[in-house]
C-alpha cells in the first residue's frame, strides 16, 4: 500500500479549522447560528477553497454546499455541517468538512488514484429551524411547504425571510442523483470520553441513535399563592416536577444498555413567583440505537402518564413531535476505516454506537454510510470549551484520507 500520509497536510488541515474558529468566534469555541452572518461567511469561506480540491460549486437554495468534481471514477461523498451550536465548540461540524476538503486536495489532483472525493457542508444539521434540514432536502425529504413553515428556535424568524437576506431566495436545492456516489463517509469529534478515557485514537462507528421527541404538558389551576391551600392545589409545575422524577425511577427498569432520556426544557405559565402554575410543559428526549426499546419506554410514557390523569388533580398529555430511525453504518466502511486505522493510528481504534445525530443517518437512506470519530477532550462538546488535541486532529485526517482511499479502490 502506498503511504499517503506525507501528502495529507497536517499543518494546512489545522490552518483551515482555525480560520473557521475566527469566524464567529466567541471565547475558545464559536457562535455561529443557522444562516447568521458567521454561517454564511464559512460557508463563502468553503466555496472559495473547493477549486484548490478540484471542486466546483456555491451555496444551494437551503445552504447546502456541494462540491462536485469532473475527474473520472467512481466518486465518494464526504462532509459535516458549518452552522454551530449557540455559543459552541468550534470542532463540531467544521472538523468534518476540513477533512473532506483535504481528501479531496489529497485524492481528486492525484493523476495515479482512480476517482474523485466529492464534499458536502448541511445546513442545519444542528436544528436552528429544524432537523437535518440541508441532508433531508438532497435525499428529499423536504418540501417547500416545509421551507415556510420553518422558523428560527432563536428569534422566531421564518427561514424564508432567512434565505432571503443571505440572498439564497429561489436558488435551486441540490438533489441526490441515484448512483453518482459509492457512498458517504463523515468525520466528527467523539463528543465523549470514550476514546480518551481508553487512551485511543479513532472511533469506527457502527451505529447512529433514533432520536425521539414529546411535548408533555400538564394543566392544572392557576391560583393565588398565598391564599390557595396546599391541600386544594392543582399546581401543574408540582405535577411536572414529579413526573420527571418518576421517570428516573421507572425508566432504569425498561431501557437498553444505552438509553439516555433528558428533560431540556421545562415552561410554567404564567411563571410568577406569586401564582400556582396552571400550566406547565416539557420538551422529553430518549435516545436509543433499538426501536424495540424506544417503542418500550414510549408505552411506558404514556403508562405513567396514564396513572397522573387517574389521580384527578392535573391533566396530562403526551404528544410525540419528532421520531428518528436508527441507522446502521455500512461494514465496508468500518472496515475501510479500521484498516486505516492499523496504518495511521497503530491501531488505536474502537468500534462504537454514536449517542448523538449525524447528518450521515440520512445519508444511509440513499447510500452506504460511515463515520469517523476522533477525541473529544474531557468529552465536552456543544460548550465553548469543546477541543480536540493537534496530534489527534491531524491523526484523524490521515486516516480520514487512507479510508477515502481504500474505498474508492473497492
Amino acid at each position: 500500500m502506498a503511504d499517503i500520509s506525507s501528502r495529507v497536510d497536517g499543518d494546512r488541515v489545522l490552518g483551515d479549522l482555525n480560520a473557521l474558529r475566527a469566524i464567529g468566534a466567541y471565547k475558545t469555541g464559536v457562535h455561529k447560528p443557522t444562516l447568521s452572518e458567521p454561517h454564511l461567511r464559512s460557508l463563502h469561506w468553503f466555496v472559495q477553497r473547493l477549486p484548490d480540491a478540484g471542486l466546483a460549486g456555491e451555496i444551494d437554495g437551503i445552504g447546502n454546499v456541494i462540491g462536485t468534481s469532473a475527474k473520472h471514477g467512481p466518486r465518494l461523498l464526504a462532509g459535516s455541517h458549518l452552522e454551530s451550536q449557540n455559543h459552541a465548540g468550534w470542532l463540531d461540524g467544521p472538523l468534518g468538512v476540513v477533512y473532506a476538503l483535504e481528501a479531496a486536495r489529497v485524492i481528486n489532483l492525484d493523476p495515479n488514484i482512480n476517482g474523485a472525493v466529492e464534499v458536502a457542508s448541511w445546513c442545519d444539521e444542528e436544528g436552528h429551524f429544524g432537523h437535518f434540514l440541508g441532508s433531508r432536502s438532497y435525499v428529499g425529504g423536504v418540501t417547500e411547504a416545509d421551507i415556510d413553515a420553518a422558523r428560527d428556535r432563536n428569534n422566531d424568524r421564518s427561514m424564508r425571510e432567512a434565505l432571503r437576506d443571505a440572498g439564497l431566495a429561489g436558488r435551486v436545492r441540490a438533489r441526490y442523483e441515484q448512483g453518482r456516489h459509492i457512498g458517504y463517509l463523515e468525520a466528527h469529534i467523539e463528543q465523549g470520553e470514550t476514546l480518551e478515557s481508553s487512551g485511543l485514537k479513532i472511533g469506527i462507528v457502527t451505529s447512529i441513535v433514533g432520536i425521539w421527541q414529546y411535548r408533555i404538558t400538564f394543566t392544572g389551576e392557576q391560583n393565588h399563592a398565598g391564599t390557595t391551600r396546599m391541600a386544594i392545589r392543582k399546581d401543574a409545575g408540582l405535577a411536572l416536577a414529579r413526573f420527571c422524577v418518576d421517570i428516573d425511577n421507572r425508566f432504569p427498569a425498561a431501557c437498553g444498555p444505552r438509553t439516555v432520556w433528558t428533560t431540556g426544557r421545562i415552561t410554567l405559565d404564567p411563571g410568577a413567583p406569586s401564582i400556582i402554575p396552571g400550566a406547565a410543559e416539557m420538551l422529553f428526549q430518549i435516545r436509543d440505537d433499538d426501536p424495540a426499546v424506544i417503542a418500550r419506554l414510549e408505552e411506558l410514557l404514556h403508562s405513567m402518564a396514564a396513572e397522573v390523569n387517574a389521580q384527578g388533580r392535573c391533566a396530562i398529555a403526551v404528544e410525540r413531535i419528532r421520531t428518528g430511525t436508527p441507522a446502521r453504518m455500512d461494514t465496508a466502511f468500518q472496515g475501510a476505516i479500521e484498516a486505516a486505522g492499523v496504518d495511521f493510528a497503530d491501531g488505536k481504534s474502537l468500534r462504537m454506537p454514536s449517542g448523538a445525530g449525524h447528518d450521515a443517518q440520512i445519508l444511509s437512506t440513499v447510500m452506504p454510510a460511515g463515520m469517523l470519530f476522533v477525541p473529544s477532550i474531557g468529552g465536552i462538546s456543544h460548550h465553548w470549551t469543546e477541543n480536540t488535541a493537534d496530534a489527534d486532529i491531524v491523526t484523524g485526517a490521515e486516516v480520514f484520507v487512507d479510508a477515502c482511499r481504500r474505498l474508492l479502490a473497492q
